[in-house]
């Protein structure tokens, strides 16, 4: 079960590791169904035997479909906060693919908070480092640094100086 914090403490914890994921099992199907999803269709995520054929020796999961896992990811290893909150994706600073995800395996991503900064009353930045991980793998699948906004009730925000508030 995922720990809450409050906003307060968010602040404390940037430098440190928030938590791993448990392990996303990625099978032929799941592949298959992000291949339907998003009309990527390449032989090598969906075509078994030309696959085999390929440097990869048999079928990878699609990049975005890594990226997509992240959410979930983050759902299962980073601390929720207590008080209400919308939590937005504001993009990616880096995004790199580093190895192959092969049919059958398993990932789970790690995330370290990198920075938290209140952008504007009841606004939070987010910076997080995210390593998605292959299960028995030397390299990870992806690296990344991921933004994300969350929006809190500003009563529900220690008050700060505004000079510090950026936009």
């Amino acid at each position: 079960m995922v720990r809450e914090i409050s906003i307060s403490e968010i602040e404390d914890l940037v430098g440190s590791e928030l938590g791993v994921s448990g392990w996303i099992d990625i099978p032929q199907s799941r592949i298959d169904q992000f291949a339907d999803a998003t009309d990527d269709h390449q032989f090598i995520h969906v075509d078994p035997a030309r696959a085999a054929q390929s440097p990869f020796g048999g079928t990878i999961a699609h990049g975005f479909l890594t990226v997509s896992l992240l959410s979930a990811m983050q759902a299962d290893a980073v601390p929720q906060f207590r008080e209400p909150t919308i939590g937005i994706n504001y993009g990616f600073e880096k995004l790199r693919f580093m190895v192959p995800v092969p049919v059958e395996a398993r990932i789970r991503g790690r995330f370290v908070l990198k920075e938290a900064r209140m952008r504007a009353p009841g606004l939070l930045m987010t910076t997080y480092g995210v390593t998605v991980e292959i299960e028995g793998g030397k390299k990870p699948a992806m690296t990344a640094t991921w933004l994300t906004v969350f929006q809190f009730d500003p009563k529900d925000v220690p008050q700060r100086d505004s000079s510090e508030a950026e936009l």
